[in-house]
């Protein structure tokens, strides 16, 4: 290490592997990706920047630090402290991108996306040193002004710091898949798409109600449920008419996935952010959506926010149908879809990092 290295910051930015990457997982991606770039726009005191990427003891997963990731995050907040003290050594700022990893005893940012492992039983479940760990943070990021007020109300956060995620410019107006690729996938010719989990908070309940009434009105019209196998998502809709469930699907066929979509339908009763609505605009897909939590904050006046219910989902369905909006409301999407780029939340991230290290 040169002399000018050892007097710049060092920024180590820690998260965990995993082999189901969803929202939170593509997030941590895009702004380590930048976050070297994004702190040289903003202060020139040279940072270095690393990357700890956990797995557990036995984990096959990619990674270069192994941790009894189970223990730690049930561990006492003493003993997680210790180990804090040992991975962060020489950091001036440590960002716990997963808040089951140690805090840092320099200055230790963490993001909350959402406070649902205490709000839904069926999600994982909450680290019981975390709120502490929150409080004492020098800095709590949140990814949209609904999980700041939820940080604040239920957490008792004082001041986070909102900055809202961006979007894979992967989706920016991506060609629809072809008709081969459909078929080899398992895909009909017009769909509406539903992408992601299948915890209760996702209402894939209120989606199932609400597809027999579309289909009747919408015959050729399919739904499609891609996610990960889930018992819960297949006793909803397996057997059910006009519906296929194709499973998870590989990230590089995703934006064709979603750009060869009649519709995207986003149902959750709670998202801390919404990727999915933000991918589909960009894409230049219809986007209908619940009216809860923050997914009006991302979709705006550039969607069709309904009543979580079946019959609301469903009215939003078939009037996404309707061609008489169609065309101005996949323009206002895809301009909305523009204001959340990932340079921006990045750099945004960096005047935090600079700021309390």
């Amino acid at each position: 290490m040169t002399p000018q290295q050892s007097q710049s910051p060092r920024l180590t930015i820690a998260t965990i592997a995993t082999d189901t990457p969803m929202g939170a997982q593509a997030y941590q991606e895009q702004v380590a990706r930048r976050a070297a770039s994004a702190l040289e726009a903003v202060d020139d005191r040279g940072w270095r920047v690393r990357r700890l990427i956990m797995r557990s003891m036995r984990s096959k997963l990619d990674g270069n630090r192994r941790l009894p990731l189970g223990r730690i995050a049930t561990a006492s907040a003493g003993e997680r402290r210790a180990l804090g003290r040992l991975l962060y050594r020489g950091d001036a700022v440590a960002h716990r991108m997963a808040l089951e990893l140690p805090p840092s005893p320099h200055a230790d940012v963490i993001t909350v996306h959402d406070v649902v492992a205490w709000r839904f039983p069926d999600e994982s479940a909450p680290v019981p040193a975390a709120i502490e760990e929150a409080r004492r943070a020098a800095a709590v990021i949140c990814v949209s002004e609904f999980s700041a007020r939820e940080a604040v109300e239920f957490l008792g956060i004082a001041e986070p710091h909102v900055i809202h995620n961006g979007v894979d410019t992967r989706f920016f107006d991506a060609p629809p898949l072809d008709a081969a690729e459909r078929r080899s996938l398992g895909l009909p010719g017009r769909y509406v798409l539903h992408a992601g989990g299948a915890t209760r908070r996702k209402n894939l309940e209120g989606l199932a109600e609400a597809w027999p009434i579309v289909h009747r009105e919408r015959p050729d019209l399919e739904l499609v449920l891609a996610g990960p196998t889930n018992a819960r998502r297949t006793a909803l809709f397996q057997g059910m008419p006009g519906v296929r469930l194709v499973g998870r699907l590989p990230d590089e066929v995703m934006p064709g996935l979603v750009a060869g979509a009649e519709i995207v339908v986003v149902p959750s009763l709670y998202e801390g952010f919404g990727l999915p609505a933000l991918e589909a605009m960009a894409a230049n897909v219809p986007v209908v959506a619940a009216a809860t939590s923050s997914l009006p904050e991302v979709v705006g006046d550039a969607g069709i926010l309904v009543e979580p219910t079946g019959a609301g989902i469903a009215a939003g369905l078939l009037d996404a149908t309707d061609g008489s909006r169609l065309d101005e409301m996949i323009a206002a999407g895809r301009v909305r879809a523009g204001e959340f780029t990932w340079e921006r939340c990045a750099e945004a991230h960096a005047r935090v990092w600079a700021s309390v290290g």
